[in-house]
């Protein structure tokens, strides 16, 4: 790591803790002595959504989020919780190290990850991905 004051490379670590996101980490430059603090961060290998078009569209932490806040509304679900969904979500997709996604699989995760938590969210979420009509939502309510 590169030291702030004098730019050199050589350092030592004096102290680590791990927050939520981050590691932060305090360090003392061995040729100035300067003290300085750095945050690492793991760096997520970006995926590419398939939409229902067929066009690939960059992965947006946030879009997801949103959506699934949007079937969550007015529950009793925290924004923690929402959090560590989509957490689990991105963790499945980096750990099969896919490239791509397609929409569909994508909101399979949602699906799955919902029903553990909530009911309502979790058949608000799938009506706003099946694009239902009555007839089909009811028949999706009574297999469930």
């Amino acid at each position: 790591m590169k030291c702030i004051y004098c730019g050199s490379e050589e350092s030592k670590v004096l102290d680590s803790r791990a927050g939520e996101d981050v590691i932060r980490r305090r360090r003392e430059c061995l040729s100035c002595g300067r003290r300085f603090t750095t945050y690492e961060k793991a760096e997520i290998i970006p995926f590419l959504i398939i939409r229902r078009d067929g066009s690939k569209q960059s992965y947006q932490r946030e879009k997801l989020l949103a959506s699934i806040q949007r079937s969550c509304l007015k529950r009793n679900i925290s924004e923690n919780q929402i959090k560590e969904i989509v957490d689990n979500i991105e963790k499945n997709v980096q750990n099969r190290f896919l490239e791509q996604i397609s929409w569909q699989e994508l909101a399979q995760l949602v699906l799955k990850e919902l029903k553990k938590i909530d009911f309502i969210a979790f058949v608000r979420y799938a009506t706003f991905v099946q694009n239902f009509d009555i007839e089909t939502f009811k028949e999706f309510v009574s297999k469930l």
